[in-house]
């Protein structure tokens, strides 16, 4: 049985391989990332801030009664923006323990992300990930 997160992965796996080539797939991260919904400047703090990014990144983690954890993010770079919303669109609504199980590298490089993104970019996607993660670990004690 495909798990939600999963079935999500395929979606976005099948977008990104009707886009073709990069160009328009960098333009598709983009345009996703403009339709974050956004964090308020009282969320904009120090405890929110994704360390090891290049860019400013902001993650809000907001567990929910049923033991699902709702993310919000931001980002001052308008491409870390859109892999803060391939992000959202994988764990966001997830149970923790889905998320803490998910095989994220699994994930980029079948997206393709791996080798499209820069090294730094790679090592920010690395850290929000790493992030969700701790935060998932941490919900389940």
């Amino acid at each position: 049985m495909t798990s939600p997160i999963d079935a999500t992965l395929n979606a976005l796996a099948e977008e990104f391989d009707f886009l073709g080539d990069w160009e328009e797939r960098y333009r598709y991260v983009i345009e996703l990332g403009r339709e974050l919904a956004p964090i308020t400047d009282a969320e904009r703090t120090d405890a929110n801030k994704v360390r090891g990014c290049a860019s400013q990144v902001w993650l809000v983690t907001e567990p929910q009664a049923d033991g699902t954890l709702v993310f919000r993010g931001d980002s001052d770079a308008h491409i870390v923006s859109g892999l803060i919303a391939i992000l959202m669109r994988l764990y966001s609504g997830r149970q923790a323990a889905d998320i803490a199980a998910f095989d994220a590298k699994a994930a980029m490089e079948r997206l393709g992300l791996a080798e499209a993104l820069s090294s730094q970019r790679s090592n920010g996607l690395k850290a929000m990930v790493a992030r969700i993660q701790h935060d998932a670990r941490a919900r389940l004690g």
